[in-house]
């Protein structure tokens, strides 16, 4: 066994288990963790090749000076020829540019003196076959450079020039480098002008130059030296000016036969890795369908004795603990979480308090009288609810649902109302307020602003609800220490005679089932009507105390196990790149 392969056995629970949770917004089914552990040890045998430290090195073989000569002088051959243009000529490399230091036998060289990196060949439409390979930077996926789709001229028809490449060519994207594409092209084709072909020089073999491209060295090298904010790319003045480290042919051979072999290591442990995070997620969602599908409190019982005894091992993962979290959310809603009291007033009685109040309220034209709901069928009742509770629509529940902020509308609000960066008499309270990264980051608006979008006004323990985008999505309103107003394409809740928090936590739980009610195909959007018609399970009003008390308690025991986690998650992190850091330098 190899040192190379020794260090990735030696360390597998490291390179397996250090997962890192990815940065994502929304609700959306892609993987929302990263294998940092395997992806720093495909970094590290890419810094190791490029160092000589992967391969031993063959007394033998011929020095990296000598096969820089053979280049030089069949690049002036194909001048001479004129098959080539004559380039610009690079600076000599200084001892201090060198990134790192080489093994006896290899140099440094100038990307530009060893391949035709810029010398690229134009290619138009009217050139183009049916069945001409048209390669894209969207083809290519990031960082693993796995190429997703091959599209041909007929299904992809092109206007502006393309960069020309044959077969054996390495692809680079110069298009925010830091994405990593680079390839070695198996067919002739044609690719954006944001992809460079270039071809190594006798004795230069493509697969070693894609490999010195993919590593960390060089991309830290091509990120430091983009140009354009919105859209980085390097220039290729300084791509050729890149250093790329140089050694015998046979050993580039050598190199590039040993990272193939181990990255395809790191692919099944990749590959086992995933299956058991899916495994354990599989198997942690059907332990916790058992508690939502109970028949009694004794079967419940049982089920979560069975949970409980496994506990440590099956909540390992931000993802599971979510799922516990939300488990805890539908058996509150279920009537599940606590237990209920004969003597509580029932949801029944509480229903009719509600409907009385309302009437006074449209009474003395506080609020406008609603439209009446429609019954609810018993297709509707996705369970049975316990004694003393009650299915209503979520309308019925609610003094008021409203998605306007004066009475103009939204021209008047744009016409009337200016949204200030400094701090003001009142927060526009919108949803990337809810998010850690911009909980304070907010935009204010006068006093005058703020009386004249009187129906807007938000106070602590309001709902406010995504109308579009995500919708269904919904937050609940605190105190931030000065007065409140909702932004546009929000609905505000407010509860009535009912406790918000338990209406926010079914709210919450039931994500899924309220997002099944929006319409639209780009955009999707959900109706004020739908929000409304929403079926309830409603509490007796002392339960829902209870309920919001238990949840609370449970939800923060989650929060407690989540943060002793993600510490040790942060251990692993920190591991890894010590290691890493450790065997590079």
């Amino acid at each position: 066994m190899t040192s190379a392969q020794q260090l990735i056995t030696d360390n597998i629970d490291l390179w397996t288990g250090a997962i890192k949770a990815k940065s994502v917004s929304g609700r959306g089914t892609s993987s929302k963790r990263e294998l940092y552990g395997i992806k720093k040890l495909r970094e590290l045998i890419l810094e190791l090749a490029v160092r000589g430290k992967l391969v031993p090195q063959e007394v033998n073989d011929e020095p990296a000076s000598v096969l820089l000569e053979r280049i030089f002088v069949q690049k002036a051959e194909l001048v001479k020829q004129k098959k080539i243009k004559n380039q610009k000529t690079l600076p000599s490399i200084d001892e201090d540019e060198a990134p790192f230091n080489l093994p006896y036998g290899w140099t440094w060289a100038r990307l530009g003196d060893v391949t035709n990196y810029g010398s690229t060949i134009k290619v138009e439409a009217k050139d183009a076959l049916s069945d001409t390979w048209v390669l894209e930077l969207e083809d290519v996926e990031k960082v693993t450079s796995k190429l997703l789709k091959r599209v041909r001229f007929k299904d992809r028809e092109f206007k502006s020039a393309k960069n020309r490449f044959s077969a054996g060519d390495v692809i680079y994207g110069k298009l925010r480098p830091y994405l990593d594409k680079v390839l070695v092209a198996d067919e002739d084709g044609v690719c954006t002008t944001e992809m460079i072909p270039l071809r190594g020089y006798i004795g230069l073999k493509p697969e070693y130059l894609r490999l010195t491209m993919k590593c960390p060295y060089f991309i830290e090298y091509a990120n430091e030296s983009t140009h354009g904010m919105n859209l980085p790319r390097m220039g290729t003045d300084k791509a050729r000016m890149a250093l790329i480290p140089i050694m015998s042919e046979s050993e580039q051979h050598r190199i590039v036969t040993k990272v193939n072999e181990l990255m395809t290591l790191c692919d099944q442990l990749e590959q086992q890795t995933e299956a058991s995070l899916d495994a354990h997620s599989t198997l942690v969602e059907t332990l916790l369908a058992t508690l939502t599908i109970s028949a009694d409190a004794n079967e419940l019982a049982a089920n979560w004795a069975r949970i409980a005894e496994h506990f440590d091992t099956l909540f390992t993962t931000e993802q599971s603990i979510d799922a516990l979290k939300q488990t805890i959310l539908q058996l509150a809603v279920m009537g599940k979480l606590v237990s209920q009291d004969p003597t509580d007033e029932p949801a029944s009685a509480l229903l009719e308090r509600i409907a009385a109040e309302k009437a006074e309220l449209v009474k003395q034209k506080i609020i406008k009288k609603q439209k009446v709901l429609p019954a609810i069928s018993g297709e509707e009742k996705p369970f049975a609810l316990p004694d003393g509770w009650k299915w209503c629509r979520l309308g019925e529940g609610l003094r008021l649902i409203s998605d306007y902020h004066a009475n103009g509308g939204y021209k008047t609000l744009k016409e009337n109302v200016e949204l200030l960066d400094d701090a003001d008499y009142a927060i526009m309270l919108r949803t990337t307020n809810f998010s850690k990264k911009n909980y304070n980051n907010y935009k204010y608006i006068t006093q005058d602003a703020y009386n004249f979008l009187e129906k807007s006004k938000l106070y602590p323990g309001d709902i406010i609800m995504n109308k579009i985008g995500d919708p269904g999505a919904s937050f609940y309103v605190e105190d931030r220490g000065k007065p409140m107003s909702l932004a546009m394409n929000l609905f505000l809740l407010r509860a009535q005679i009912v406790d918000s928090q338990y209406v926010f936590f079914y709210l919450s739980g039931n994500y899924d089932y309220i997002r099944s009610f929006a319409n639209g195909t780009s955009t999707q959007t959900i109706t004020k009507d739908a929000v409304a018609n929403l079926v309830f399970p409603l509490p007796p009003f002392e339960e829902q105390h209870r309920i919001v008390a238990k949840v609370h308690q449970l939800t923060a025991l989650c929060d407690q196990l989540k943060l002793r986690l993600n510490q040790v998650q942060q251990t692993q992190l920190n591991l890894a790149d010590a290691i890493v850091e450790l065997h590079v330098y």
